[in-house]
């Protein structure tokens, strides 16, 4: 899919870089726009909120790195709806809009290192561990506060439904339902879940 518009940052709380599909690195700012094929990048101390124009949300976590393989909304063509995305380190909070909602089907989807995580209607947590350190395992982890998710790689797929806990290994290793949580922390700051401040200035595109 050609590049284009996909939706805008709305909060940001550090540096945030896209990556372009040409290589390019550009800095953005609250009220740029995010194009299909970006990369974006947050630092160590960056929390960023991005809005998608059928009103679905992702807000990055620090360290994170979120690419947007594709994303086609037109109210008034359901079937093309299409939203794909890989989270390739890091986490975030995703909240579905109308494309996660109104079509049945695989139109909506995001990719990690070891699954596939697919949802209708729903507000979920991804959180990708490099490492085995401090309690935690390295793999995948989610946690899904409202609605329900699947959950899919080579092993397995299993259903994440709302309150629960998940994790995923590896590739090879089926999805798995946890007791409680692993020891993550899944709020967000204050900042990052108001509603926006109106801006002034220019707007990095």
């Amino acid at each position: 899919m050609a590049a284009g518009p996909a939706g805008t940052v709305t909060h940001l709380s550090g540096p945030l870089f896209a990556k372009k599909a040409d290589g390019t690195v550009k800095t953005l700012g609250v009220n740029s726009i995010v194009e299909i094929g970006d990369t974006l990048i947050t630092e160590k101390k960056t929390y960023a909120r991005i809005k998608f124009p059928d009103n679905s949300e992702v807000t990055l976590r620090p360290n994170s790195q979120f690419k947007i393989d594709q994303y086609f909304f037109d109210q008034a063509r359901p079937k093309e709806d299409k939203a794909a995305f890989s989270v390739v380190k890091g986490g975030l909070r995703a909240v579905t809009g109308q494309i996660g909602k109104r079509f049945h089907g695989d139109n909506y989807r995001m990719t990690t290192p070891v699954a596939v995580v697919g949802i209708r209607g729903t507000i979920f947590e991804i959180r990708i561990s490099d490492l085995d350190t401090g309690g935690i395992s390295k793999g995948l982890y989610l946690f899904v506060p409202e609605g329900n998710i699947t959950v899919s790689n080579s092993a397995g797929t299993q259903s994440v439904n709302a309150g629960q806990f998940a994790y995923v290994r590896d590739t090879q290793t089926k999805p798995v339902i946890l007791p409680a949580n692993p020891g993550l922390t899944f709020t967000l700051p204050d900042s990052i879940q108001s509603k926006p401040k109106p801006q002034t200035g220019c707007i990095v595109r």
